[in-house]
């Protein structure tokens, strides 16, 4: 085993219930900024790009971040708030490489204080009480 390998194995579980976590994950992501594209009167069917282009760079920054924390480790869901804690942290720092992103030239928007607040305050919510769930359904 390469030592990549050892280290992707110690952060993502091989299982089927981590691949419905991750789906889960994604559901929240998606839903929650859909949900922000349709209060600020973006329609997802008429304006399909414009969605994906404002969940790429979270969703990216989700990536890197759950790998860099074990969002999908063997223990993340192992107790209420080891699910809690982990997802918070995953999602904090998914935000902030999001936000970097969102503050480029390659995806539309920018990253104002408010914004930045507001998209990690409602993603925590939503996150912590997916992953809360989760823990407390084992």
């Amino acid at each position: 085993m390469s030592n990549a390998e050892g280290l992707l194995g110690s952060r993502v579980s091989r299982s089927p219930s981590t691949a419905v976590l991750a789906v889960g994950d994604l559901f929240v992501l998606v839903s929650f900024l859909v949900l922000g594209e349709l209060r600020h009167d973006v329609n997802p069917v008429e304006s399909p790009l414009v969605v994906a282009d404002t969940i790429a760079p979270f969703l990216l920054g989700w990536v890197i971040a759950a790998l860099a924390v074990g969002a999908y480790a063997p223990d993340a869901t192992q107790t209420v708030k080891t699910a809690i804690v982990r997802v918070a942290s995953t999602w904090v720092l998914a935000a902030i490489i999001g936000l970097a992103l969102r503050a480029t030239s390659l995806f539309h928007g920018d990253s104002p204080l408010s914004f930045a607040l507001v998209v990690t305050g409602i993603g925590l919510v939503f996150f912590s009480a997916w992953r809360g769930l989760v823990a407390s359904l084992r």
